[in-house]
């Protein structure tokens, strides 16, 4: 399938607008480790049940749907690690013998970005919330495709985003350190239009990203190149554009 592009936004410490990124695409650097936006823009109750990945999210989705003018779009929120930080912080507690914030634990779930921007947007359309290890962006892309396949006339607002995993689990992985947070507002292509999508086969060549699998794609679709190639294990996911 192909999907066209018509908005996105992204954020990250100190790169927190288009000018910005665009600097940091054409020379990219190591990104800030940790910080989180204000988000302002929400109402003081739901703001405050936020965490730091939410307020990323958020941030980036309202802002990339601030072109649509409100109309309700299909919904796909990935994350790798997800609230897995507020999920320790609780089991902290408990091995403490610690009282638990109920709050804490409702916002503990995977889905609870997806849950806050419908919340939020008084959005009620199809929504999905995507785990997929280092393939989690180009999942994402995918179950993207898919709510365009099955809805060609509704975009799809598709969001990855994640932050540094807390210190019990973070050298189980070999990632970038950084929060950040890419918003994408897709619609369905034409044969001749978009970004053409494909997986192919055949051993991967592995290797450290620099930064994350979201960013990259950014990097590549402001810049002037045909085809980016992201790399995991048996697979390669590829975007060609004409």
């Amino acid at each position: 399938m192909r999907a066209a592009v018509h908005h996105w936004e992204a954020w990250a410490p100190g790169v927190e607008d288009e000018a910005a990124w665009r600097r940091w695409c054409a020379d990219p650097k190591e990104l800030e480790r940790e910080g989180c936006p204000d988000a302002r823009f929400l109402p003081a109750l739901l703001r405050r049940r936020c965490g730091p990945l939410a307020r990323i999210m958020l941030t980036t989705a309202f802002r990339c749907c601030e072109t649509h003018a409100g109309a309700p779009l299909a919904t796909v929120f990935a994350s790798r690690h997800g609230n897995i930080n507020e999920s320790v912080e609780l089991l902290e507690r408990l091995a403490h013998r610690q009282p638990l914030s109920p709050t804490s634990f409702s916002h503990s779930v995977h889905n609870a970005q997806a849950g806050l921007f419908s919340i939020a947007a008084s959005n009620r359309e199809a929504s999905s919330s995507i785990a997929a290890q280092q393939d989690t962006f180009m999942c994402g892309w995918i179950e993207a495709l898919t709510l365009l396949e099955r809805a060609p006339a509704r975009p799809v607002l598709l969001v990855m985003g994640d932050v540094p995993l807390a210190s019990p689990f973070a050298p189980l992985v070999d990632e970038p350190e950084t929060s950040y947070a890419l918003a994408l507002l897709l619609s369905a292509a034409a044969q001749d239009e978009g970004l053409r999508f494909s997986i192919e086969g055949g051993q991967a060549r592995q290797r450290r990203p620099r930064w994350p699998d979201a960013l990259e794609f950014l990097r590549w679709m402001l810049g002037d190149t045909t085809r980016l190639e992201l790399a995991s294990g048996p697979r390669r996911y590829v975007w060609q554009r004409d």
